[in-house]
């Protein structure tokens, strides 16, 4: 996979909401290159949240751009929305559907029907250890299975860009570890990957670029390798983080 041309590009992107007299955000510059797992870490309420809706489409910003540069690719919100997987933080499925009838729902929403939207869910059911779950309502459900139904329901139009919010929150070490190994092999197959995490150590370990978020404001930028390595008393990303944030709590 190349890492060598920017897929998103983002430009002096400002976000102020109804209200608020400070923007959310406040002249983000980032720039992701195809095939990049990458990081938008940032304590509560810095901007991250805000940051992927941009990203999705959800609502324009104040000002700025959000270029997606594939080739003979229009931006227009409807095209936006195509190429991205969203699996937000909070579960995102209907509780009264089973698991293979929300996977099968969200991939008719992308216009899969008949025996490719059939494929495309026996699929992932079988990749992410749900065959077995299959015909259960989501509600009865335990929280990792939620969340890998979940993941599932943002990748079953197979987006070029998947974007995951607090992905593992609540989920037990095995779902975790399925998890990771599923990201890893899309990454690996050239999936550009947008991550957030308040699992300092899930970025140090998936990401190859990370930026910080705070106050809505990109504060560092660089590979989880290079920022620990120029905080001269910082022994990881965990370290790094509260030194550049501060250990102060946030609501």
């Amino acid at each position: 996979m190349s890492l060598s041309r920017p897929v998103i590009s983002i430009k002096n992107l400002h976000k102020r909401y109804k209200g608020p007299s400070m923007d959310a955000l406040k002249g983000i510059n980032l720039n992701i290159t195809a095939g990049e797992f990458y990081g938008i870490l940032g304590p509560n309420a810095a901007g991250k949240t805000t940051l992927i809706s941009l990203l999705c489409g959800l609502f324009p910003p104040t000002a700025g751009t959000i270029t997606f540069n594939y080739n003979g690719f229009d931006n227009t919100p409807s095209a936006v929305k195509k190429i991205i997987g969203l699996v937000p933080q909070e579960i995102a499925l209907f509780a009264s559907l089973t698991v293979h009838e929300n996977i099968s729902y969200f991939g008719q929403m992308h216009g899969l029907f008949g025996r490719t939207l059939h494929k495309t869910v026996d699929g992932l059911l079988d990749r992410l250890q749900l065959e077995i779950h299959a015909g259960k309502k989501t509600s009865k459900c335990s929280g990792g299975i939620k969340r890998r139904t979940n993941l599932a329901a943002g990748m079953v139009h197979n987006p070029k860009v998947l974007v995951l919010d607090e992905p593992t929150v609540g989920v037990d070490a095995q779902s975790r570890n399925l998890i990771f190994e599923y990201l890893k092999e899309l990454n690996r197959d050239g999936t550009t990957i947008l991550y957030t995490t308040h699992y300092m150590n899930e970025a140090e370990e998936l990401c190859s670029a990370v930026s910080i978020i705070d106050d809505g404001l990109v504060i560092a930028t660089g590979t989880p390798e290079k920022l620990i390595r120029r905080c001269d008393d910082c022994n990881d990303l965990g370290e790094l983080f509260l030194k550049l944030t501060g250990k102060a709590l946030r609501e």
